[in-house]
């Protein structure tokens, strides 16, 4: 994008402003150091859509493929429909079946989750850094909720996702289980209220609307013409690690999971939108032309903090955990 005032081309993203027929998009010229104003009302907005990724099990290759991917597709608005973390130590299933332990002999292990979990999304959130997207949007998942659930067996903890995962302070805003963003036209949320194996059927029946969602870890798409016009649901897979050692509680059961994600446009002043859903294959995908590799798992960003292969700071491991 140009400078208004000396017509570089070294301009960077710096925010969004609200106006009264809808908001701005405000740049910056690294040239002349001014700021200007684009008006959003009749271009597009980008967002980036990630499902599950259930941190420390995310599948390496598919998140460095999303890494890629923000920089290469830069979005102006970014989406997690949840399960960010896998939360294996706050799980009601843990325990199923034998008798819980005393209180302080898990508060350990479920702080180890909190750190894996924020250094999951420390490397996400530096690459949005990277190319100023502010605009954060966080859908509260099953596995998210766990963290809740376990606050409220033990009430004497301050655990609650919301702040294990340092939203706030990250930007994001934040949509409790069972809520939805709504951009444009289209509703994004977890997606675990309709399952059943045409589970977009279900939703768009139940609900009558455009809605795209992940949780059930599969790629699915249905439309249906209603009286006022066509809807579409999406379910958009995982970025989580497939692999059978890492799910034994599926007991070597065949999935039919894929790794993906969505990049939506948004366009005019009626909230209209297109979806193109990024399938990741064998940790490779292509967008635009361009050949996103992940399978070197190399660790992706830029930061302040010293980064390693597997992108962990030590200075985000020691502010990321919290106690009870």
């Amino acid at each position: 994008m140009k400078c208004t005032h000396c017509q570089s081309d070294n301009t960077i993203k710096y925010g969004m402003r609200k106006t009264g027929t809808g908001y701005s998009q405000r740049m910056r010229c690294k040239t002349c150091d001014r700021e200007f104003s684009i008006n959003k009302s009749s271009a597009v907005r980008r967002a980036i859509v990630t499902p599950d990724k259930h941190f420390p099990l995310a599948d390496d290759a598919a998140i460095s493929v999303l890494i890629q991917a923000i920089e290469l597709v830069k979005p102006d608005i970014y989406v997690d429909l949840g399960d960010v973390g896998e939360w294996s130590h706050f799980s009601r299933f843990k325990y199923k079946g034998k008798e819980r332990p005393p209180l302080e002999y898990m508060v350990n292990d479920c702080n180890d989750d909190i750190i894996d979990v924020n250094l999951g999304m420390d490397k996400i959130d530096a690459a949005l850094d990277k190319i100023d997207c502010t605009e954060k949007y966080m859908c509260e998942g099953n596995h998210d909720n766990w963290v809740n659930e376990f606050a409220t067996r033990y009430p004497y903890t301050n655990y609650n996702f919301k702040d294990a995962v340092n939203l706030e302070s990250r930007g994001y805003a934040y949509y409790p289980m069972g809520t939805h963003v709504k951009l444009g036209h289209l509703y994004l949320y977890h997606g675990h209220l309709y399952g059943g194996m045409y589970h977009t059927a279900n939703h768009l029946r139940r609900l009558g609307c455009n809605i795209m969602y992940g949780h059930w870890h599969d790629l699915q798409n249905m439309t249906a013409t209603h009286m006022d016009g066509a809807k579409a649901a999406w379910s958009i897979g995982c970025l989580k690690d497939m692999r059978a050692e890492s799910n034994a509680w599926l007991k070597n059961r065949k999935t039919n999971w894929g790794h993906a994600f969505a990049i939506v446009d948004f366009y005019g002043d009626n909230g209209e939108f297109t979806v193109d859903v990024v399938q990741i294959i064998d940790g490779r995908t292509s967008i635009w032309g361009t050949l996103l590799d992940g399978t070197d798992h190399k660790i992706y960003i830029t930061s302040d903090h010293e980064t390693s292969t597997k992108g962990h700071s030590k200075a985000n491991k020691a502010t990321a955990k919290v106690r009870a």
